[in-house]
């Protein structure tokens, strides 16, 4: 009878086969280039996430919609696509309201309001992803929404007729209620819409301006200050159940670690912009009264619209955020 004896290099071999065999490679698709300080947090993520796991869990961050479309992406993690994925939290409006509440003007004016009103709102949110399959790992709000143009906005009715740069549902309702044309075109596209002639202005952040070059097509931002909007980072239960537990709570603690560091990220990224777009010759500045007045109308229009569509269990969100800064 022949014995076999186990030579190390065999042990070897067997015990990397093991680990490869137990090793997961996420794919995780962004929209955002990669000059944006999300994108730039969501990479740093990934490696939080490899190195807490000794690379048993590689994600491989796909920026700037090269992967799959903005508005596919929440699909295709829920069909198993991709793993893991990263939106503008109010394109799934037409899922729920509640994914738009953060682009109601006059809800949040800062952000500690912000954050106070995704504490407020992750609840339900978090259900509502869990109800397809998926699991929110965090969310990371951009600075607040102004206006670009490219001459002084003094008047309200430059908005008549004014196409607008629309990212999301709500926005596009917000251009309307002003008398703007509302033209959806992705953050990657910026630049060809104005070129092109299909925008002349657009709302979005002072970091959104800076990392499209914003001074290359208009001349003033006024700084609104109309609603902080979010991201949300979210990947697949499906995905997330395959992994070991060690793994599963190393993902999650550098989940809680993006999120607090975003929002940091986001603070320093505003203020940063703000000196850019005026160093490269933009006009920073507030709205004067009559538009200000104007932005005020069109935003409870929109309130008005976003009460007559929400459930109860929205209502009460926002009621609980509401009561939360009373106290």
């Amino acid at each position: 009878m022949r014995t076999s004896i186990a030579t190390p290099l065999i042990l070897a071999t067997a015990c990397s086969l093991a680990a490869s065999a137990q090793a997961a490679e996420w794919t995780m698709a962004t929209p955002y280039g990669d000059a944006s300080f999300h994108t730039k947090n969501t990479k740093q993520f990934a490696e939080d996430v490899a190195e807490a796991t000794d690379d048993e869990l590689t994600i491989n961050v796909q920026s700037g919609g090269s992967l799959v479309s903005h508005g596919e992406i929440k699909p295709s993690v829920r069909r198993g696509t991709i793993d893991a994925g990263e939106v503008f939290l109010s394109v799934l409006s037409n899922d729920d309201p509640i994914f738009e509440v953060d682009t109601l003007p006059g809800v949040a004016g800062g952000y500690d309001e912000a954050y106070a009103l995704w504490e407020a709102t992750k609840p339900m949110i978090t259900e509502l992803f869990e109800e397809e399959g998926l699991i929110p790992l965090y969310a990371v709000a951009w600075p607040a929404q102004g206006i670009y143009t490219d001459e002084e906005l003094s008047d309200p009715e430059q908005f008549d007729g004014l196409r607008v740069r629309a990212p999301n549902i709500n926005t596009q309702r917000f251009i309307e209620n002003l008398g703007g044309s509302p033209t959806e075109t992705e953050e990657s596209d910026i630049p060809t819409a104005f070129s092109t002639g299909r925008v002349d202005a657009m709302i979005t952040s002072s970091s959104t301006g800076n990392s499209m070059s914003a001074w290359d097509y208009v001349s003033h931002y006024t700084d609104a200050n109309l609603w902080l909007p979010k991201n949300i980072v979210f990947i697949s239960q499906r995905s997330f159940d395959a992994l070991d537990e060690d793994t599963q709570e190393a993902l999650l603690e550098a989940a809680e670690k993006a999120e607090e560091r975003g929002w940091e990220m986001s603070r320093e990224d505003n203020e940063a912009s703000l000196a850019k777009l005026e160093e490269e010759g933009i006009t920073v500045a507030e709205p004067n009264d009559a538009v200000s007045e104007a932005l005020q109308e069109a935003g409870d229009e929109l309130f008005a619209d976003w009460e007559s569509r929400a459930d109860d269990q929205a209502k009460e969100a926002l009621e609980s955020y509401r009561d939360q800064l009373d106290d």
